[in-house]
């Protein structure tokens, strides 16, 4: 576009009069001295705006003034030994969050994803055999990523809403002979809590590392990653430890460990190399190196979400959950609204309810929004269409705020009337 279409779209701009002049001064001025031709973004003219919201959706979660504060300090370098003390500390909570002693535990720099493509690409390498548990999008977002590296992947599928029994997955592995097994924890696009008890044995009986994410479950049902022989786990920042997105906690087991180092190849990826983010994380024993500039204040935000935890204890804050979910259940079923998961194995934070018969989901979920400022979320993946997911995680799990999203339920389920299908 020529500078002079971009004068025309300035003085198009409907801004107040008095802004407008002066965009339009700027952009003259500018123009006629420079050869700048885009003037300056007049969103970015305005102040900041952001408005208070109740996040009751799978994620993220509302984050408390505690946590606020610690994000907003001033920076420091990210290898002053302040900041790696304070590495230390997120190290030793995740270990306890995990229930591990695996030296080699850290926080990734990135989502949950970043941890799932960390985890598998520092696993596997081309050639490989991987054994995909399949019931929701995070098994299917597995299953994508392992093909992409050039691995040979096999899924075993069941529809959303189930979860794998010990036998299925037995079978599976006498089958595919993986070297890697992954399943989902808390799948939180369909809502199921799948049972761990037995399967780090079974896994290790045919020879194969069990790698479980964690994102949606972790601090919200009871996981224990040494006892039940996890090799790799991995979980996020921003659900049940309400910190901003960001961070990612991850551990490896010594078995684990150990098959990353007999690899022939490198990691494809450098920045999720787990041998230069141990050293960086101190995890080898040898003195830290510069690997890259770490995301300084999402640190201080996750570990003081992890201080949260650990002051509340693992154990309150897995019964927090449980009872909130069990009361957010009673009180669906008092709408008549039907549960999508039967109750032995309903995740508890991330509560899943069939879209009630002729309403549109969409209209239910932008009523909350509009009329209750209140977040909650359609279906992801596999789930969508046939489900309305609430999420109480961390600080959100609340009595008051169960109380509060059957309220605005009940409302749209009144006020959405017209529009049944």
């Amino acid at each position: 576009m020529s500078c002079a279409a971009v004068l025309g779209a300035a003085q198009a701009a409907s801004t107040a009069p008095l802004l407008r002049v002066r965009l339009l001064g700027m952009a003259r001025r500018t123009m006629a001295t420079s050869p700048l031709c885009v003037p300056p973004p007049q969103g970015l003219l305005r102040p900041l705006a952001v408005p208070e919201r109740l996040l009751l959706g799978p994620g993220p979660s509302n984050v408390p003034p505690r946590i606020l504060a610690a994000g907003s300090q001033q920076l420091l370098g990210h290898m002053h030994p302040e900041v790696l003390q304070v590495m230390d500390e997120i190290k030793a909570g995740i270990q306890y969050a995990f229930q591990t002693q695996n030296r080699l535990t850290l926080a990734i720099s990135g989502t949950g994803h970043c941890a799932m493509e960390a985890a598998l690409l520092n696993l596997l390498e081309h050639g490989d055999t991987a054994l995909v548990a399949v019931n929701g999008i995070w098994g299917q977002r597995a299953a994508d990523i392992t093909r992409r590296l050039g691995a040979n992947v096999h899924e075993l599928l069941k529809p959303p809403g189930e979860y794998f029994t010990l036998w299925d997955i037995e079978e599976g592995l006498a089958w595919y002979k993986p070297s890697v097994f992954f399943i989902t924890h808390g799948e939180s696009s369909t809502g199921v809590l799948q049972p761990l008890e037995g399967l780090g044995e079974l896994c290790h009986r045919h020879g194969c590392l069990l790698l479980v994410d964690a994102v949606a479950s972790l601090g919200g049902a009871p996981i224990f990653m040494d006892q039940q022989e996890i090799d790799v786990l991995y979980s996020g920042s921003q659900k049940v430890l309400n910190t901003p997105p960001g961070s990612a906690p991850i551990s490896f087991s010594e078995g684990a460990r150990e098959k990353m180092l007999r690899r022939k190849t490198k990691p494809l990826s450098f920045y999720l190399d787990m041998g230069w983010l141990g050293n960086y994380w101190g995890c080898d024993g040898e003195p830290r190196r510069y690997h890259h500039t770490a995301p300084i204040n999402s640190f201080f935000s996750l570990r003081e979400g992890l201080a949260m935890l650990a002051e509340l204890g693992l154990e309150s804050s897995w019964e927090r959950h449980r009872a909130n979910c069990a009361k957010l259940c009673q009180g669906l079923r008092d709408l008549g609204l039907e549960l999508f998961v039967k109750e032995e194995v309903r995740l508890p934070t991330v509560t899943t309810v069939r879209v009630p018969e002729g309403y549109n989901w969409k209209d239910i979920v932008a009523f909350l929004m509009d009329n209750h400022a209140i977040e909650i979320a359609g279906g992801l993946g596999p789930s969508v269409g046939q489900v309305l997911r609430i999420g109480l995680m961390g600080c959100n799990s609340t009595s008051s705020n169960v109380d509060r999203v059957l309220s605005a339920l009940r409302d749209a389920l009144r006020c959405c009337q017209r529009s049944r299908l």
